[in-house]
């Protein structure tokens, strides 16, 4: 390619929302933490290694009886809100931290000796749940 010699109408993505095609045999509920495994199919948030966060779902997506890729899950990035692990708590100090997906609505200090993918930053903490910065940047 060369350097333009004229204006351009370059594409555009509104940034927050993305669609991940879904693992198949997986439900993934609206308003859960969404991951991307290692083939790069959504699935449920849950206590595995392997990982990535991609967001929270933004629709109930059912794909039990599919293949992978049969349907796809509408995934936003930004800052959520979930339940906080009773075993291994974030609090306070862990603000700026990561903190790590338990199950696809609680996130945890500790990443369970290994066993736990990143779900991402704390952002605050109250009476209520974590608040997280989730989603691939």
């Amino acid at each position: 390619m060369t350097a333009l010699t004229r204006d351009r109408n370059t594409p555009r993505a509104a940034g927050d929302i993305d669609e991940h095609d879904t693992k198949g045999g997986v439900r993934i509920y609206a308003g859960s933490i969404v991951c991307l495994d290692a083939t790069g199919h959504a699935v449920p948030g849950a206590a595995a290694a392997d990982l990535t966060a991609a967001g929270r779902a933004e629709a109930h997506i059912d794909n039990r009886d599919g293949a992978d890729a049969d349907l796809r899950v509408p995934t936003r990035r930004g800052i959520f809100r979930f339940a906080n692990d009773g075993a291994d708590p974030v609090d306070r100090t862990h603000i700026g931290a990561d903190c790590y997906v338990v199950d696809d609505q609680t996130v945890s200090a500790a990443d369970g000796g290994g066993t736990r993918s990143v779900a991402g930053p704390v952002v605050n903490i109250d009476a209520l749940g974590v608040w997280v910065r989730l989603g691939v940047v």
